[in-house]
């Protein structure tokens, strides 16, 4: 799978769970600066990328998931 689309599938997951816009969404957005997330929406969106992607996230790894570019270098690496 492309960059591209992930990083389009990942901003659109974002949309979603969190009903941000996602006009204001870019790969330097912060999950929890810029968009005020919290550890329950966190986990939401982490069920929601392992659903879409057949990907398990390792709670280690989550905290390491800041920014939307993390999350699509992260989904990347699991050869997606």
């Amino acid at each position: 799978m492309e960059r591209e689309q992930v990083l389009e599938e990942v901003k659109g997951i974002i949309v979603d769970v969190l009903e941000v816009d996602g006009n204001e969404l870019t790969e330097s957005t912060n999950l929890v600066s810029d968009l005020d997330v919290e550890s329950l929406d966190l986990v939401d969106l982490v069920v929601a990328f392992e659903e879409k992607y057949e990907v398990k996230i390792l709670d280690k790894d989550i905290k390491n998931l800041q920014t939307v570019k993390d999350i699509v270098d992260y989904i990347m690496s699991k050869n997606v």
